[in-house]
């Protein structure tokens, strides 16, 4: 389906990205992926090589123009155009608004918003398959509804969605379709990280807050990664070339009473 696609996955060594990455790679996709820890990119990029495409992990921070640009230059280099871009790089954490500091929050904006932002201006102008070129952004439920203690992290996600609605109006006559995906609660150590965050604060284990987290979902259970990737992959796919512009839940449910 994907046969000789380029595709750039940021945030690809660990959890969704990499489940992405293999998701891809299983349809025949050539897989860059960068992120800011070497050793999960150059453990993936083993397994990706291992189920026999061709991939590259090259490690960048997102939210560093400069880095970006090397990235998009690696891979250009090497294969000539860039097809795929999934803007998965994320970066969670309380933000309560009695916190004096303000690094997390200019962080978790950068990271997941502005990372976005660079990374998708930046590979646009090498999007040069004729009708075709997908971007998907990691959005999350967190962009549909508001969580206290998490404002950042909900105005992040909020304004993937928004930046997600306006660059598919701004590049749709080149047939490149714009979308955003938004899980619920997924087992992957970014969740992990916010369950046990929330659980200090509430004074209980964190056993007992992700019981209750997973309670809250309709479906009484996490999603699983290969579901996130089958829906990315599924927005990649020739057939999901007149959907553009959306943001889709991978809920669980638990967005249907928010209306979100």
């Amino acid at each position: 389906m994907l046969k000789d696609r380029v595709a750039l996955i940021t945030g690809g060594g660990v959890g969704i990205g990499c489940g992405v990455a293999k998701a891809l790679t299983v349809e025949g996709a050539r897989v860059a992926i960068c992120g800011r820890r070497p050793q999960p990119l150059e453990e993936t990029v083993t397994a990706l090589k291992e189920m026999g495409t061709q991939a590259i992990g090259i490690p960048a921070d997102v939210t560093n123009r400069s880095d970006v640009e090397r990235v998009v230059a690696t891979i250009v280099a090497e294969w000539g155009k860039i097809d795929i871009l999934v803007n998965n790089a994320g970066m969670s954490g309380r933000t309560p608004m009695d916190e004096m500091d303000d690094s997390r929050w200019l962080s978790i904006l950068q990271t997941n918003l502005t990372g976005s932002y660079l990374c998708s201006k930046v590979v646009l102008p090498h999007m040069k398959a004729p009708g075709y070129g997908r971007i998907i952004n990691l959005s999350s439920v967190l962009g549909r509804f508001g969580v206290p203690g998490y404002a950042a992290y909900c105005t992040a996600k909020h304004g993937i969605i928004g930046f997600t609605k306006a660059v598919a109006l701004e590049v749709a006559e080149r047939g490149i379709t714009v979308n955003a995906v938004c899980p619920t609660w997924v087992d992957t150590a970014m969740a992990r990280q916010g369950i046990e965050e929330t659980a200090e604060v509430l004074g209980m284990p964190a056993e007992d807050f992700k019981n209750l987290a997973i309670e809250a979902v309709p479906i009484k259970r996490m999603a699983d990664v290969e579901e996130i990737a089958a829906t990315i992959l599924f927005l990649c796919s020739p057939t999901a070339a007149a959907i553009t512009g959306q943001a889709i839940n991978v809920c669980g449910g638990a967005t249907a009473a928010s209306g979100g």
